[in-house]
């Protein structure tokens, strides 16, 4: 059962069908690493899954699939640092059982995840046939302030006996990749030459490699135990453990405290990683102290994310943030890491990193922007591959990877696995090249929020314009149609990767990815025109950019086919020769067909043969685009798209979209909530509810969906509120939600930070911090500007419905 409070998400009971994705929504991060929210007691199998995870730490591995040998690079489990037994030692009796929550003693299971503070706690009672009674109560953090610490508190208290308990804490290196079980027949061993050692005051250390990407991990680990005893210490080849026996009696409790630190060869500045873990440990204070400045660095971090929205739907929210934050902290900012899609809570996806910046960024852009520079930048730095990449594919400018990870090479997988018919199929979803798109698209709202000129007219320029010719080299002219085409792709869809029959994969005019490639165009000419002469001429040099160049730019930008079917915008060319799907008879036989692709192929069919999508394709654009700049590409693209077609187009869409992803749900809510639909909130909801209910089915236990829970920030933050940003100033557009009528936020804009918004029905506030020595600059729903002086609290009538 799940109980919750403003702050805190609360598990009464022990249910081992449960605990995966108790763990992955348990997880403590601090942007450098999480470690999942497995017990002490646990260790990997069917039921536990314990992980810790390095943002940026990858290694490659070969594995032989479907009779083929292929490469893959994970996201790696590094060595546990968790492993804390304990069984009881009466002084009338043998040794007992090592307790875990499986054993038949347990009476009682409470697991607390406090979000105000970054803190889980496990409480446990176990009770032997004599009515001799066991309390343990874990206290866990993994260090918000000191990114490389994290710590245990573990509590144990005797009821109605005495005697002593066995207590054995370590370091655990025999650790593989295991946590996904469709990657089972993959290779998951990555860590090798395992060292183990114990210093001279006790500390115990762990130090390993990545087979292939050679990345030195160390961990040392402190163990304090009161009343304190002697240890038996006892080393492997890849454990290192110390076993207490300490007296225990009613009112006499045993606590004892692991703290280990995590360094890598990641690391900046470079230091030998087992001798920064060793000594980061040695001078960590105890566990009240570290967990003083936990609790203060968490509070700067909701200050700075500040977000209240009242009922169920606020706690949520509050939920998603918290783990948004675990993931993209302000540590990120000193790091060279992307955007993992499933966080550092699990390995799905390997670890990956897909378009899912595309829904945390513009959150964390009016927030920490300095963490949003950084992860471009990772991109930057990647740019060369890039550009290697569409090279080698005969085409200019750069063409970013569908997954990405350490290197910057394309990671998507070769094969993947359907689990209904077991077949390994061929993956061709590496063709979504509108990733480039979504690398632009976050460029340039950057600029806009931030005003952050060195980025933009820098490395911001850098990517734009390399991405921008790309797709200008990826456009061929047709001349029967008069328009330009770009050939060969997959949508964000993904149900459609060919043509039916077809013998090579790929996809003629994806409108989504056609439409966001005219916007990259467009914007990178603005911006072209904008940088100084010497960065113009830079550019121009590097990238052979000349006025034949910039003009065939602005015609591709302009004459993009946008094709059309039945009144409504096709996903793709020949979209509207498909067959229409008997969608009744299929929830009538499967009841969840989140997966239509997977049932079809295992019925030996193919969704390819259908109008039937994963998710929202064509309807991105809505979520990308306000209603008035929308219109204003297809205008440009020689088009109009006026509310009805746009009204018929969703409408169209929604009935044929099996919302197989998690990201569904969240784009079809902010779409309809712009159109004032009323099944917005339906769709609002089952995209709060995605990873709490784990409507995906058994997904978010193999790591949480990142970027369905920050959209799901941003669809109060901008999608309610209509927020744009830019030069003129903060505009804002708010829509009527009937659900959600009450919230406020805080925003960071154009330097000045703390700038709160705040909705109520038919009203809308604006404060400015005294401490901001500039007035800010609002434009209301019609155009309206008007100004808001520091120490100022406005508010404005909005329009009726």
């Amino acid at each position: 059962m799940v109980v919750t409070a403003e702050w805190a998400w609360v598990y009464e009971g022990y249910d081992p069908k449960q605990e995966r994705l108790r763990e992955a929504l348990g997880t403590l991060g601090n942007g450098y690493f999480a470690t999942r929210g497995a017990g002490s007691e646990n260790c990997a199998g069917p039921v536990h899954y314990p992980g810790t995870y390095v943002a940026g730490c990858y290694d490659r591995s070969e594995s032989v699939v479907a009779g083929r040998r292929v490469w893959n690079e994970d996201m790696v489990n590094l060595p546990n640092w968790l492993p804390l037994r304990y069984r009881c030692l009466p002084d009338d009796d043998a040794a007992g059982d090592w307790l875990t929550p499986d054993h038949p003693t347990l009476r009682h299971y409470r697991l607390k995840l406090d979000l105000r503070a970054g803190i889980l706690v496990r409480q446990m009672l176990f009770q032997d046939g004599r009515g001799r009674r066991l309390g343990v109560t874990h206290t866990r953090i993994v260090h918000m302030a000191e990114p490389h610490l994290a710590g245990q508190r573990t509590t144990l208290r005797a009821y109605g006996w005495s005697g002593r308990v066995e207590v054995e804490s370590g370091l655990d290196g025999e650790i593989i990749n295991s946590g996904v079980e469709r990657y089972r027949e993959l290779n998951g061993r990555h860590l090798i030459g395992h060292e183990v050692g114990v210093e001279p005051d006790g500390t115990l250390w762990l130090s390993c490699s990545t087979a292939a990407s050679c990345v030195r991990i160390s961990m040392a680990l402190r163990t304090t135990v009161r009343p304190s005893v002697e240890r038996r210490t006892s080393l492997t080849e890849s454990t290192a453990m110390g076993t207490y026996a300490l007296p225990i009696s009613r009112g006499r409790p045993v606590t004892v405290v692991k703290t280990v630190a995590v360094h890598t060869s990641l690391d900046r500045p470079s230091e030998d990683p087992l001798r920064a873990a060793v000594d980061h440990v040695t001078d960590a204070p105890g566990f009240p102290g570290l967990l003083a400045s936990h609790r203060a660095a968490w509070s700067r971090l909701w200050n700075q994310a500040e977000l209240d929205v009242p009922g169920d739907a606020g706690r949520i929210l509050r939920l998603h943030l918290f783990h948004v934050l675990q993931t993209l902290s302000p540590h990120t900012a000193e790091l060279d890491v992307g955007v993992p899609a499933r966080g550092l809570h699990g390995e799905a996806y390997r670890g990956h990193v897909f378009w899912d910046e595309l829904f945390a960024l513009p959150y964390l852009t009016l927030h920490f922007p300095e963490v949003v520079r950084a992860l471009l930048t990772y991109r930057h730095r990647r740019l060369p591959q890039a550009s290697a990449a569409a090279s080698a594919g005969g085409r200019q400018g750069a063409m970013f990877p569908w997954q990405s990870a350490s290197s910057g090479r394309e990671e998507t997988q070769e094969f993947h696995l359907n689990p209904r018919s077991s077949r390994w199929l061929p993956d061709h979803s590496h063709l979504q090249r509108h990733v480039g798109s979504a690398i632009a698209y976050n460029v340039w709202h950057y600029g806009e929020a931030t005003g952050d000129d060195g980025f933009l007219h820098g490395p911001g320029a850098d990517l734009l314009l390399a991405i921008a010719q790309y797709w200008a080299s990826a456009a061929t002219h047709d001349a029967a149609l008069g328009r330009y085409r770009i050939r060969g792709v997959v949508g964000p869809d993904e149900y459609h990767d060919c043509y039916p029959n077809a013998q090579q994969p790929g996809l003629d005019d994806n409108t989504y990815t056609n439409v966001t490639a005219a916007w990259v165009l467009t914007r990178a000419l603005e911006l072209f025109g904008r940088l100084l002469p010497a960065r113009r001429e830079e550019l121009s040099e590097r990238l052979s950019l000349d006025d034949e160049v910039l003009e065939r730019w602005e015609d591709i930008s302009r004459r993009l086919h946008v094709p059309f079917h039945d009144g409504v915008v096709s996903q793709f060319d020949g979209y509207g020769d498909l067959s229409e799907l008997d969608w009744g008879a299929y929830r009538s036989r499967y009841v969840d067909i989140r997966r239509l692709d997977r049932i079809l192929e295992a019925e030996g069919d193919s969704v390819n043969r259908y109008k039937a999508s994963k998710q929202a394709d064509t309807l991105m654009l809505g979520y990308l685009f306000s209603p008035r700049e929308l219109s204003g590409l297809f205008e440009r693209l020689g088009h109009r798209l006026d509310d009805d077609l746009w009204r018929r187009t969703v409408a169209y869409y929604l009935a044929r979209t099996s919302h197989g992803s998690t990201l569904s749900s969240l784009v079809h809510g902010w779409v309809l909530a712009r159109l004032k639909g009323p099944d917005s909130w339906r769709y609002c909801e089952e995209a709060l509810l995605s990873d709490v209910a784990d409507v995906q089915g058994g997904t978010t236990g193999e790591g949480i969906h990142l970027g369905a829970m920050a959209g799901t920030l941003d669809l109060v933050q901008r999608g309610i509120t209509g927020i744009e940003t830019g030069p003129d100033g903060l505009t804002l557009d708010p829509v009527p939600l009937h659900e959600l009528t009450r919230f406020s936020f805080t925003v960071c804009f154009w330097g000045h930070r703390g700038i709160r918004v705040k909705t109520r029905p038919g009203r809308l506030g604006i404060s400015v911090p005294a401490a901001q020595r500039t007035p800010l600059t609002v434009i209301l729903p019609g155009g309206r500007r008007v100004t808001v002086q520091a120490g100022e609290e406005r508010w404005y009538r909005l329009p009726g419905p």
